[in-house]
């Protein structure tokens, strides 16, 4: 039925309800699961401030993104156990606009995220990433009801 899934996530607890929901359906499917995190760089005064508090075997982990590569291996932890193929994108910038562009560029058939930020006013909101993905995605849209 599916290939390839992508799921969005921030480490938040409602995007880790929409990982989960995605890696299930991964694990039943036999598909791919794509996870996404989009991030804001460090900066570079940040970096060097850091790197030199840190015992000199470990400077090379400190790097613009160290965040959200954390975040995406935690978010891969269930999938690798239940034996889903497992691939993590940190991409700088829009939320929303990182999940559109992995979902295009690996051809994927669903798309899973959390409803948080589409319910009442809220989903008026420019910017609003369920909202922007379910208008603009490539493929079907699955959207989880994380509240």
């Amino acid at each position: 039925m599916f290939e390839g899934i992508v799921v969005g996530t921030d480490g938040s607890a409602t995007a880790a309800q929409a990982v989960g929901h995605a890696t299930h359906l991964a694990a039943q499917a036999g598909a791919r699961l794509q996870i996404v995190s989009a991030y804001e760089p460090v900066p570079e005064a940040r970096l060097r401030a850091e790197a030199q508090l840190a015992p000199t075997d470990v400077q090379w982990a400190i790097n613009p993104r160290e965040d959200v590569d954390a975040t995406l291996e935690e978010a891969a932890t269930e999938a690798r156990a239940l034996g889903v193929e497992v691939e993590l994108h940190a991409r700088q910038g829009d939320p929303a606009d990182a999940i559109l562009d992995v979902a295009e560029e690996t051809g994927a058939d669903l798309i899973v995220i959390g409803n948080k930020g589409l319910t009442g006013a809220k989903r008026f909101l420019l910017g609003s990433v369920p909202n922007k993905v379910s208008h603009h995605a490539p493929c079907s849209v699955l959207i989880i009801r994380t509240s």
